[in-house]
């Protein structure tokens, strides 16, 4: 279970949301791109609402931000990790899920990427902001980088462990240094106005 979720809360000192609103946005972030990515595969029900595990994990999350709201900003560093791991986790287990359910490995990238970053994009859309993955941050290319290297090791009939353990430190290790190099993509200009 992703334990990034936490990252949730430190946007909740502007949003101002109640108890139930810190729950759903916990569980959001944790379970939104697994469920999506269930859904779309036809794996029903889905893990994110079958095994209590997936909920309770959130709502614990959620409780503990909600009742001690600054130790998200005393483990800043090791939220940072435990997302970074999560997306890397999460990329990899969703690709290597869509491939078990023969996808083409197009598709399997994709619900890998959606799988990883689906969560932080809903939690965002839910307090109402533009989507972080949307913006500069190397985050969903991470995520990108890992379900590719699952497709090809699949592609070229690799074990699948070392397969998924490398993609997983590439997703890993590209989310860290991107961070830690302050290495962002670059953001579209908007048009200039052309005044006669």
């Amino acid at each position: 279970m992703r334990l990034g979720c936490l990252v949730a809360f430190v946007k909740l000192e502007c949003t101002r949301v109640d108890l139930f609103g810190v729950l759903v946005l916990s569980f959001a972030a944790a379970t939104a791109g697994g469920l999506m990515r269930d859904l779309l595969i036809g794996a029903a029900p889905p893990a994110a609402i079958s095994d209590w595990r997936y909920i309770l994990v959130p709502v614990l999350a959620g409780l503990l931000v909600f009742w001690v709201p600054g130790i998200v900003r005393r483990l800043r560093h090791a939220v940072v990790l435990f997302d970074a791991a999560g997306l890397a986790l999460f990329a990899v287990s969703g690709t290597q899920k869509a491939l078990t359910f023969d996808l083409n490995p197009l598709a399997a990238v994709l619900l890998g990427v959606l799988t990883g970053i689906g969560g932080g994009i809903v939690r965002d859309l839910l307090v109402n902001e533009v989507p972080t993955v949307l913006r500069r941050e190397i985050y969903a290319v991470a995520s990108l980088a890992g379900a590719a290297v699952v497709v090809l090791g699949d592609w070229l009939r690799l074990p699948p462990a070392p397969v998924a353990a490398t993609a997983a430190l590439l997703c890993f290790g590209l989310r860290l240094v991107a961070i830690w190099r302050n290495w962002n993509l670059p953001i579209a200009e908007p048009p200039r106005s052309s005044n006669p």
